[in-house]
């Protein structure tokens, strides 16, 4: 006899797999096709619509091998360059940074493994300690008592696969 929740995770599965699949899809694919695809069509158009109508910049490059050549040697390092610059100079990465940060839930909840099997459950555990010994010693008062509350309340939240906070949303401007 199957039951309803069976066949739910059968089908979370299911799609499970199926987004999965779909991301390792576009990560191979332009990665790993479209890429050098699109590297040596771009090389080839240039070549052989501009290069070879232009009688000077033919003679500079007479074949096509020599301006594949000469214009990796160019494009990778000025590539690099152009990439540092993203990364250190600019604001761009940032923002790049700050849209992926408002997207991730796990920004908002715990990831899957040691994070939730370990680390949390012995913040939880600290926490109830240090209660204790705040409480033997007479330091506990009713402020710090509902902040460390408020913290159990969170961590077990989170333990559980549940969020908290709010994700920043912005508006389509």
């Amino acid at each position: 006899m199957t039951s309803i929740p069976e066949v739910s995770m059968q089908n979370l599965k299911i799609e499970n797999l199926l987004f999965r699949s779909w991301y390792y899809f576009r990560l191979g694919y332009s990665t790993y096709l479209a890429f050098p695809l699109g590297y040596g069509s771009t090389l080839v158009t240039i070549y052989y619509l501009a290069i070879r109508n232009v009688p000077g910049l033919q003679e500079l490059f007479p074949k096509f091998l020599m301006f594949g050549v000469i214009s990796t040697v160019v494009a990778v390092p000025l590539s690099v360059l152009i990439g540092w610059v993203h990364m250190k100079k600019s604001g761009a990465l940032l923002k790049e940074v700050e849209v992926s940060a408002e997207a991730n839930p796990y920004n908002y909840k715990l990831p899957p493994g040691i994070v939730r099997e370990v680390q949390f459950p012995y913040f939880k555990e600290v926490l109830i300690g240090m209660r204790e010994v705040l409480g033997k010693e007479g330091l506990l008062d009713s402020s710090t008592s509902k902040r460390i509350e408020g913290l159990l309340q969170n961590v077990d939240l989170l333990i559980q696969g549940g969020y908290v906070g709010k994700p920043r949303r912005k508006s389509m401007e």
